[in-house]
C-alpha cells in the first residue's frame, strides 16, 4: 500500500466519508512540509506531507491544535487523522478557505481569552518543534530558567555546533544570566501560547472568523506570542487595540519584546544560515545594554 492510499483509508476511516484519492492539489505548505487539498464526498481535508522519521513532529502539532481548540477561544483548524507508510508522514486536517486579514480586531480579543487559559506551570507535556527544530518544553515552576535553559541557552547551543559561536556565544552567555534583570517587578503566569505566532499562520474565514494554524505550543509568558506578533510585522493597530483592552499588558513589555523575539531570530540563524547572524548579534547587544 503506498502513502496516498493510507491516507485515503485512514480518512474514510476517521470521518466516513469516501474520498477521491485522484481529487488532490497542491497548495502551499510552507517551506517545511509538502500540502495538498482533496476531496471527499461533501467537504475537502488538507494533508501534510513529509519524511516518516518526522511522525512526532505531526503528532506534536495535531496535539498542540487540539490544546488550542480545547480552550474554546481561537479557531484552529481540527486535526482529522495521522500516520506514516513506508517513508512518508502524514497529518490531515479539516480544509478552511482562508482569504486576507480581516477580523483583526476579533483576534486580539480571541488571543487575549486564549493566553488566560493558564496551567500550573511553564511547559508542555511534550516537545515540539518551531519551524524545522526541536523545541524543549520540559515542565518547569521557574520562567527565567525555563527561557534560559529550553529557549535561549538551547538555540545558541545550535548556533555554537553549526559554528556560529565566538561573539554571539560570549554576548549570549552574558545575557543568559542577566535574565533576572528583565523581569524585576514582573511575574509572568503560564498561559496557554500559541508559540509560532507571526503573520503567515494567521488568516480569516469568509465569515470573518479569525483562525490561526501551524503551532508551537506550550505554556508560557503570554508576552511572547505577543511578541512575534511584531517580529515581521502584518498584524494591524486594531488587533494590538483589542488585546490591550481585553489583556493589558505590563510596561516591561517593550524590553522583553526583544528578549522573546531574539529566539526566533536565533532559530532563523540555525535553520536558514549566517544571514540572521548580525541580527542576533545585534539584538543581544541592544538587551545587554538594557541591564548593564
Amino acid at each position: 500500500m503506498n502513502a496516498w492510499e493510507s491516507i485515503v483509508r485512514e480518512i474514510e476511516s476517521a470521518t466516513g466519508i469516501a474520498v477521491n484519492a485522484t481529487s488532490r492539489d497542491a497548495v502551499g505548505g510552507g517551506c517545511i512540509n509538502q500540502a495538498y487539498r482533496i476531496a471527499g464526498t461533501d467537504r475537502q481535508f488538507f494533508v501534510k506531507l513529509n519524511a516518516a522519521r518526522l511522525y512526532d513532529m505531526f503528532a506534536a502539532e495535531a496535539e498542540g491544535l487540539e490544546e488550542i481548540a480545547g480552550s474554546h477561544t481561537v479557531r484552529v483548524p481540527l486535526p482529522v487523522c495521522l500516520g506514516s507508510e513506508g517513508d512518508t508522514a502524514w497529518l490531515v486536517l479539516e480544509y478552511l478557505e482562508l482569504g486576507g486579514r480581516g477580523g483583526e480586531a476579533r483576534l486580539g480579543h480571541q488571543l487575549a481569552a486564549m493566553h488566560r487559559t493558564e496551567s500550573d506551570r511553564f511547559g508542555w507535556h511534550r516537545d515540539n518543534t518551531i519551524g524545522a527544530t526541536p523545541q524543549v518544553n520540559t515542565w518547569s515552576d521557574n520562567w527565567i530558567g525555563f527561557w534560559q535553559e529550553n529557549r535561549l541557552g538551547y538555540q545558541l547551543n545550535l548556533a555554537a555546533g553549526k559554528g556560529r559561536g565566538g561573539q554571539l556565544r560570549k554576548l549570549g552567555d552574558r545575557l543568559l544570566a542577566a535574565l533576572p534583570d528583565f523581569f524585576t517587578g514582573y511575574t509572568p503566569q503560564p498561559s496557554l501560547l500559541h508559540g509560532d505566532l507571526w503573520s503567515g499562520n494567521y488568516g480569516t474565514l469568509s465569515t470573518g472568523e479569525p483562525v490561526i494554524f501551524d503551532p508551537a505550543v506550550y505554556f508560557g509568558d503570554r508576552e511572547a506570542d505577543l511578541a512575534m506578533t511584531e517580529l515581521f510585522g502584518g498584524f494591524g493597530s486594531n488587533f494590538y487595540a483589542a488585546y490591550h483592552e481585553a489583556y493589558p499588558l505590563d510596561e516591561g513589555y517593550r524590553t522583553r519584546r526583544t528578549l522573546y523575539n531574539l529566539y526566533h531570530i536565533l532559530n532563523h540563524l540555525n535553520l536558514f544560515g549566517s544571514g540572521y547572524h548580525r541580527q542576533a548579534v545585534s539584538m543581544t547587544e541592544q538587551l545587554l545594554g538594557e541591564v548593564c
